[in-house]
């Protein structure tokens, strides 16, 4: 054995205590999958992190339904095991649309709290128990100090963590831009839904904004919002065969194809 060899775990020791002194857990973290690799592969590990507390927000009008945020959050926790407590301080949460998610009501514990005080002390305590497969919180502001007792509790844990910021005056969406201790930080906004060959509603899209990501990189994505099992999709080529007129829908797909080209 040589004396490198032999220095190495005294190095190894002395690194796993600097960890533990800033706070940093030395274990590697379990992550979830989106399933979509142009998002997978801007996360650390390939995917989101558990053990670990995540923000988001909804773009525009949504900063104050969380709608979209809502459901993309859901969407989350419906892959994650175990119960999921989700934490409000409205009753306005529409089970229907999280079960659309995949998120079903048998699952859901769902608490109300008088105010983002006692959101954050029912967060820290559902994030310490261990024995839920995610904690889900709507609060307005979010300081460091908060946020790092909730980082800390997800770590001890290895519970998943979302915040979902949610503010009562567009205005306050600037404490967004705030710093907090958050592994990742979202913003979600709703684009045109997928159009149909026939009259109705698509599937819902999303732009997701990836603002923030500890040891990952920022990006934006267009997808397809979650589906049945909680899974989103990266938006689909076949949108833009839907836009042509519906006259060439009914014909064969040899004269079809013979007007598109004739078009170009």
């Amino acid at each position: 054995m040589t004396a490198e060899t032999q220095k190495k775990p005294g190095l190894e020791t002395l690194r796993a205590a600097i960890s533990r002194l800033e706070g940093h857990s030395d274990r590697r973290r379990k992550v979830l999958p989106f399933g979509v690799r142009e998002i997978d592969s801007r996360l650390p590990g390939g995917g989101l992190a558990l053990g670990a507390l995540h923000e988001v927000a909804g773009g525009g009008n949504d900063a104050l339904h969380s709608a979209a945020a809502g459901q993309f959050c859901a969407g989350i926790a419906a892959r994650t095991r175990g119960k999921v407590l989700w934490i409000v301080t409205r009753q306005d949460v529409f089970a229907p649309s999280l079960k659309q998610v995949g998120l079903s009501a048998r699952r859901t514990i769902f608490v109300e709290a008088g105010s983002d005080v006692d959101v954050l002390a029912c967060f820290e305590e559902g994030l310490r128990h261990g024995g839920l497969g995610a904690v889900v919180a709507e609060v307005a502001r979010l300081s460091m100090t908060a946020s790092r007792r909730l980082q800390l509790a997800a770590e001890t844990s290895g519970s998943l963590g979302i915040a979902i910021r949610r503010w009562r005056r567009q205005t306050d969406a600037a404490d967004f831009g705030q710093p907090t201790a958050s592994v990742t930080r979202w913003r979600v906004s709703v684009l045109p839904s997928v159009p149909l060959p026939v009259p109705g509603v698509g599937r819902p899209r999303w732009l997701l904004e990836l603002i923030r990501a500890r040891a990952g990189e920022c990006a934006d994505f267009e997808v397809e919002a979650c589906d049945a099992k909680g899974r989103l999709a990266p938006c689909s080529p076949i949108a833009d065969r839907l836009s042509f007129p519906a006259a060439l829908a009914d014909r064969p797909d040899q004269e079809a194809a013979g007007q598109r080209r004739a078009s170009a």
